[in-house]
């Protein structure tokens, strides 16, 4: 199992959810967080004092598959995620060692 962590922005989540959930992925989880990718446009940034530099409000998206899942669903976020710019995001893909279910069921 592989856990895929993209960070994309705010404008390209609602189409990338629906590409993931067409695509039959289920296990995705959205994270508001401040970043550094290169703003669309100016009224994107803000100052963060606590940062000490410019930065946006971006989604930090991660999905959970199957090894063999993995380069289709990199592909979409990296097809749909895309805004046309230079460091539109960035997708990580990471090894999961263990998975079990809260309820000890599945």
């Amino acid at each position: 199992m592989k856990q895929i962590k993209a960070f994309v922005h705010r404008n390209r989540v609602s189409d990338l959810i629906h590409a993931l959930e067409a695509a039959g992925f289920q296990r995705l989880s959205l994270f508001d967080v401040k970043g550094l990718l290169r703003a669309l446009s100016a009224r994107e940034q803000e100052y963060s004092v606590e940062f000490g530099d410019q930065v946006i409000n971006e989604v930090q998206m991660e999905l959970f598959c199957e090894d063999e899942d993995v380069a289709r669903a990199v592909e979409i976020f990296r097809r749909v995620g895309r805004t046309g710019r230079p460091d539109a995001g960035w997708v990580y893909v990471s090894p999961v060692e263990q998975a079990f279910p809260i309820d000890g069921t599945a």
